[in-house]
C-alpha cells in the first residue's frame, strides 16, 4: 500500500484520493458519450488486478480504483491484506487518464465527493453483524478489505460503515456521524457552505485532514480529506 504523501507525490491531476480509493470524475456531453467513455475505460483496465468501478449517467462518468490486495504491516510487523491504493492502481490512472483525454471527456476532480457512516458504540463487534445484514445481506461484508469491523459493501450500493470506539455509557447520544470525503481545494468552501446554512464548526484541531461540524440538533459531519493536520507528518 502507498501511504497518502507518496500518492500525492505521484501528481494525478485528474484523481484524488478520498476514503481508501482513487476517484476521478470526467464531464461528458450526454449519455451516450458517458456509455462510450466507460467502454473505453473497461478495456483499457482489462486483466489489470485492480478493482475498477465506474459510475455513469447523462453529463458524467465517475471512475473509483483501489487494489483489493494492498499489503498493510501493523506496528507489530504482521501484514495485513486489505484494499489500499498500491502503484498498481497509480499507474492505470495514469492510463485512463490519457483514455478519458483521448475521448473528448473534461475532468472535474472539485466535483468528487464520497461518503462514509461512522457508529459510535463499545460493542463494535456484536453490532458489526447486525449492520452487514441490514445494509448488505451477508455477514460477509464485515472487515472485507479492512483489519476492523467495517462493513464494506462489494457491490457499492451503500456507502462504508465504521465503527469509531468509545467508552460503554447508558444513557443514550447521538452516534453516528458522516464523514463526507472531498478534494482538497474544496474542503474549506464545502466547511464554509455547511456554515453559511446553519452549521457550526465542532472541532478543527485536526484541519485540513478533517474538520467536525454540527447541525442545530447536534447531529455531527466531519469534512475529510487526504492531507495531514497542520504539523503533522
Amino acid at each position: 500500500m502507498l501511504r497518502n504523501a507518496e500518492i500525492a507525490a505521484a501528481g494525478l491531476a485528474d484523481w484524488r484520493k478520498l476514503g481508501q480509493a482513487l476517484h476521478a470524475r470526467y464531464a461528458v456531453a450526454d449519455l451516450a458519450a458517458a456509455a462510450r467513455l466507460a467502454a473505453v475505460v473497461a478495456e483499457a483496465a482489462a486483466g489489470t488486478a485492480s478493482d475498477l468501478r465506474v459510475t455513469l449517467d447523462r453529463g458524467h462518468v465517475d471512475l473509483r480504483l483501489v487494489s483489493p490486495d494492498a499489503v498493510y504491516r501493523d506496528e507489530t510487523g504482521v501484514d495485513h491484506v486489505v484494499e489500499w491504493v498500491t502503484q498498481r492502481d497509480v499507474d492505470l490512472a495514469r492510463v485512463l487518464s490519457a483514455v478519458a483525454a483521448e475521448a473528448g471527456a473534461v475532468p472535474e476532480p472539485r466535483g468528487i465527493t464520497a461518503i462514509e457512516l461512522a457508529l459510535d458504540t463499545a460493542r463494535a463487534s456484536e453490532l458489526a453483524p447486525v449492520w452487514a445484514a441490514l445494509l448488505t445481506g451477508s455477514a460477509d461484508s464485515v472487515g472485507r478489505g479492512s483489519i476492523d469491523d467495517d462493513v464494506r459493501d462489494a457491490t457499492g450500493q451503500v456507502p462504508y460503515l465504521w465503527f469509531q470506539r468509545t467508552d460503554p455509557h447508558e444513557e443514550p447520544r447521538q452516534r453516528f456521524h458522516l464523514d463526507v470525503w472531498v478534494a482538497p481545494e474544496v474542503a474549506e468552501e464545502r466547511i464554509a457552505a455547511a456554515v453559511a446554512a446553519g452549521a457550526t464548526v465542532v472541532d478543527d484541531s485536526q484541519a485540513p485532514s478533517y474538520v467536525v461540524l454540527a447541525d442545530a440538533d447536534g447531529n455531527k459531519a466531519c469534512v475529510c480529506t487526504s492531507l495531514s493536520p497542520e504539523g503533522g507528518s
